[in-house]
Formats: C-alpha cells, structure tokens, sequence
C-alpha cells in the first residue's frame, strides 16, 4: 500500500457526507470528473474498492464507512494545524474558532464579536455551532461558549454570568389571546414545546410546565426553531431573557415559571500564551457579562 494524499482522502469524506460524487464536487468547489479521479487513485493507493458503483449511484462499502471516523480524526487536525500556523503565538492576528450551540451561536455570539472584529481587523473569527465540549479537547474549536460548566481538567473554565429562562410570546399574539392568569392555565394556550428532545421536556416539566399535555402551537428540538415559533406568534415558548428582551417579546407567567442557566467560557490550557485566543477570550468573557446583566 502507498501512502495516500490527504487531498484524495478528503475527497473521500466528502463524498462520506454528500452522498454522491456531485454532491462532494460542489463541497470541495471541484468538477466530478476530478472527484472521480481522486477517489479511483485513493483505492489504489490503499488497494481497496470503497464504493460500489452503479449507473444511478455510488454506495460506500464497509471499508469506506469504517474509515469515516479517522478521516474526520485528520480533518480535525489538519483544521487546527491551519489555525495553529496562521499567526504566531504573540501576534494579534490569525484565526480563532469559536464554538457554541446553535441558539447561542446565532442570538448572542456575532453581536459579542462585531465589536472585537472593528478594534482587531487581523483576526479571523470562525464560528461552529456544536453542542460538544470534545471540539476543544479534540482542537476543533479554540474557545466554547456552554451552558454547562465544562470539567475536564484540560481546559481553562470561567462563569460569565446566567441567564434567567421563561416563558415569552409575541406582542400580537398576547394582543389577541390575551395572557395566561395562572401556570396551571397555560395549556390552553398554544405552546411552542420540544419534539422529541426528552431532556427539555423534563427540565420544562420539573418546573411546572405542561408540555406535551397542553396545546401544541409547534413542536420543535431546535432552540433557534423554537425562538423563531415565539417571534412569529405561533405559541408561547420558553427564551432566555436577555434574548427575548431584544426581540421585544412579551413575559408570561414570571412570578410562575422560570429558572436560570449559567454561561461559561472555556478554552485549552495549552493555548492560555496564544495571544489572540486569549483577548477573545477575554472579550467574550467581558461582552457576554454585559449582555447577560439584568436591563
């Protein structure tokens, strides 16, 4: 077996994750012919048929899947080996990944970052919306913003403030309906509630919310989903409160229902000395405190 290019194996992860020779092409911004190509020569580098191939498709055998996971190991790599090489260690300059969920990544992260973008325009800031704290331990990512306190004793960990959830709803939908008087009320009103995510439900229900006993407005895992039902009046829905306060929704129910999340910061121990990890750390930290204090 000779050793294969790293450019052909990632033309076979993205056909892994496209489905097609066509769908990776237009991933990769390559032509299928020269998708095509790559692959044949990664099977004859490796002395292996990766895919099964037929006049309407490709369909990866079980050697191709079970390389999957070591190839996304070496995308993994070769991503923080760009952000490693793109700036040296003192400069201020260079890239920094940012990773957060992805309500989080969408409400709050670029609102917190456009400031720091026009003081340090020689950074270049990526963002990842992943709910996995691995994307630090991995190097997939340099900074997370979690709702959850990160304990692996790799990285560096520091509380931003919390967030206070409850219940919101459109001005027009509250004009129209009116408000729910009491908690035990709210199920006749139409609710946005999670689909299937069976640990919001509980955390919903522990708190005394219906849930899927009450009238279902939408149903959706998808906090971003969620926050998007409640704006356009489709239901009343749980929101933090800084975010909801942007979008100028409507409190239901505050003395009867919330309870709050803390925010935290995290990034590796290994990149503390890595300037320009650490003033966006630092920023962050400081912005998303503001943020997150009461109006």
């Amino acid at each position: 077996m000779s050793s294969p290019d790293w450019d052909d194996q990632r033309t076979l992860l993205a056909v892994l994750r496209e489905g097609s020779l066509l769908g990776a092409a237009r991933a990769l911004a390559l032509s299928q012919p020269t998708v095509r190509r790559r692959i044949e020569a990664l099977e004859a580098a490796l002395g292996l048929v990766l895919f099964n191939r037929s006049a309407a498709a490709v369909v990866p055998t079980q050697q191709a899947l079970e390389l999957r996971p070591h190839l996304e190991a070496m995308e993994r790599a070769a991503l923080a080996f760009q952000r490693g090489a793109s700036a040296d260690a003192a400069a201020l300059a260079g890239r920094v990944r940012v990773t957060s969920s992805e309500l989080l990544g969408v409400e709050l992260l670029p609102l917190l970052l456009a400031p720091l973008r026009e003081r340090h325009a020689a950074l270049e800031l990526e963002l990842s919306l992943s709910d996995r704290l691995e994307d630090l331990i991995e190097h997939e990512a340099d900074i997370a913003l979690r709702s959850a306190r990160p304990e692996h004793e790799a990285l560096i960990a520091r509380r931003v403030g919390s967030s206070r959830i409850g219940l919101y709803a459109a001005p027009a939908l509250i004009g129209r309906l009116g408000a729910p008087p009491v908690l035990a009320a709210l199920g006749e009103w139409p609710l946005i509630i999670p689909d299937r995510a069976a640990k919001d439900l509980a955390v919903l229900a522990a708190h005394g919310h219906p849930g899927t006993q009450g009238q279902a407005g939408l149903r959706a895992d998808s906090h971003l989903a969620q926050l998007a039902a409640v704006k356009a009046g489709l239901g009343i829905g749980p929101c933090h409160a800084p975010i909801a306060r942007r979008h100028g929704l409507v409190p239901v129910l505050q003395d009867g229902f919330g309870f709050e999340r803390e925010l935290w910061l995290a990034m590796p121990e290994s990149l503390r000395k890595v300037r320009r990890v650490a003033v966006v750390f630092r920023h962050l930290a400081e912005a998303a405190a503001r943020f997150l204090s009461p109006a």
